[in-house]
């Protein structure tokens, strides 16, 4: 009886923090065919978060990214770029680290961090570039 006690409580504890799919819809799935239109051709700031699933500091910053997502949703637009499965995007544009969390305005970036770095940091990162909303 404990050990099932035991068990129901670990798969409680699991389930809770996993993210509902309505939340995720935040954050696009960005690939090597469709970076140009999500990103480049964006008229919102994009922060693209360059990731692998292997990447422990990637598994750090994934829900700060998606906070972020939320909380600043229609002035920056968030694409999750996964670099394994998209290795051409990931040489254009130097990735040699990661998590490395690219800023681009108007089709170019304009700031970039690298590593896992604490919400607040980021988040002075990403606001001179916000789009206002009107």
């Amino acid at each position: 009886m404990k050990l099932f006690l035991f068990l129901y409580i670990k798969r409680v504890d699991f389930f809770k923090g996993r993210k509902d799919k309505n939340q995720m819809k935040k954050v696009i799935e960005g690939t090597d065919l469709n970076f140009e239109q999500e990103v480049l051709e964006s008229d919102t700031p994009v922060l693209v978060d360059f990731w692998a699933p292997w990447c422990g500091p990637c598994r750090i910053v994934s829900p700060i990214v998606e906070e972020i997502a939320e909380n600043y949703e229609g002035k920056i637009k968030v694409v999750k770029l996964n670099t394994d499965e998209n290795q051409d995007t990931a040489i254009t544009y130097g990735i040699r680290s990661i998590p490395t969390l690219g800023i681009f305005k108007d089709g170019q970036v304009v700031d970039s961090v690298i590593g896992a770095v604490p919400k607040q940091h980021l988040e002075e990162k990403i606001k001179p570039h916000l789009a206002s909303i009107h």
